[in-house]
């Protein structure tokens, strides 16, 4: 999983890339929340981001704010990092949209657990976000017939858009997912087939 650091502290920001990357993570690393906030404002950010609370430029608390008023990224999963460990801080940090919390210094156990726990929600966005776009490019493909169409009055042909005329299950066949199967109906049997049928000298006794 690519996980991104924003840590200014070098040797707590060490120590973390080295654990995830101990874990098999991938591992983007930033010093300040300006940074941060401009890597995961990108559309291959990674999915899952750990802050620190107190940063030079912008504190996590302001990334995180920011970040969640683009509809893109409140899927990207955010874990806050920091020493305050008041209840209040706490959920001062959840309410600025953080997704998770974890005090200074760290236990690795625990680290492992929420971060596990971020990669099942990034992964099932993920997917989320995937179906969502496969549907909206099968609703794309979708053809409905809706409006005025222009059909002749004698031979029931279609003018379609190129201004070319078509039979009508040719267009509804272009305009629709609709197949024909062809038949006569009854009358159509009676006034058409039968006569030609007669003019062969074939018997339409029983027809």
């Amino acid at each position: 999983m690519d996980i991104l650091i924003a840590e200014d502290d070098a040797i707590s920001r060490r120590m973390l890339e080295v654990t995830l990357q101990r874990w098999g993570h991938r591992v983007l690393v930033t010093a300040d929340g300006q940074s941060a906030y401009e890597t995961l404002s990108r559309d291959d950010a990674p999915p899952l981001a750990i802050l620190d609370w107190m940063m030079p430029q912008l504190d996590g608390l302001s990334v995180c704010r920011r970040l969640r008023v683009n509809p893109a990224k409140r899927s990207l999963y955010i874990i806050l990092l920091t020493a305050r460990i008041d209840k209040r801080d706490i959920v001062a940090g959840l309410e600025s949209g953080a997704d998770d919390y974890i005090t200074k210094p760290f236990d690795r156990e625990e680290l492992q657990a929420r971060i596990n726990v971020g990669i099942r929600m990034a992964v099932l966005q993920q997917e989320f976000a995937r179906r969502v776009a496969e549907l909206e490019d099968a609703l794309k493909r979708v053809k409905q017939l809706q409006g005025l169409l222009p059909i002749c009055s004698y031979c029931k042909s279609i003018r379609n858009d190129d201004n070319y005329w078509q039979r009508v299950e040719e267009y509804i066949g272009a305009h629709s997912d609709a197949r024909f199967s062809h038949g006569i109906c009854p009358k159509c049997f009676e006034t058409i087939i039968k006569p030609q049928l007669r003019e062969q000298g074939m018997s339409t006794e029983g027809l």
